[in-house]
C-alpha cells in the first residue's frame, strides 16, 4: 500500500461523506448551524482521521486515530437517528 488513498475504509468513508452532504441539502435551513452542521463534522472526521493516523509514524498513533474515526461513525450514526426522529430523513 503507497497511500492512504489505497485503503477500502478511506474510499468507503469518502463515499459516505459525499452521501451526507448530498442528504443533509434537504435539511430545514434553521438547521444549517445545528445538526447539519455536526452531521457534516462527523462524517469528515472520518476519512480525515484515517489519513491523518496513516500518516503517523507509529503504529499506536495509527490505531488511535482509527479508534478516534470509529468514535465519529458512532457520533454520525446517533445524529442520523436523531435526523430519522425528527423526520429530516427517511429510513
Amino acid at each position: 500500500m503507497k497511500t492512504y488513498r489505497d485503503l477500502f475504509v478511506w474510499q468507503k468513508s469518502m463515499d459516505l461523506v459525499i452521501l451526507v452532504y448530498e442528504k443533509t441539502k434537504q435539511f430545514p435551513k434553521e438547521e444549517i448551524y445545528n445538526l447539519t452542521s455536526q452531521i457534516k463534522r462527523s462524517a469528515v472526521s472520518v476519512p480525515s482521521n484515517i489519513a491523518e493516523g496513516y500518516g503517523r509514524n507509529s503504529t499506536g498513533d495509527y490505531i488511535r486515530f482509527l479508534q478516534i474515526a470509529c468514535g465519529s461513525l458512532y457520533e454520525l450514526q446517533t445524529q442520523l437517528e436523531i435526523s430519522l426522529r425528527l423526520e429530516y430523513l427517511s429510513a
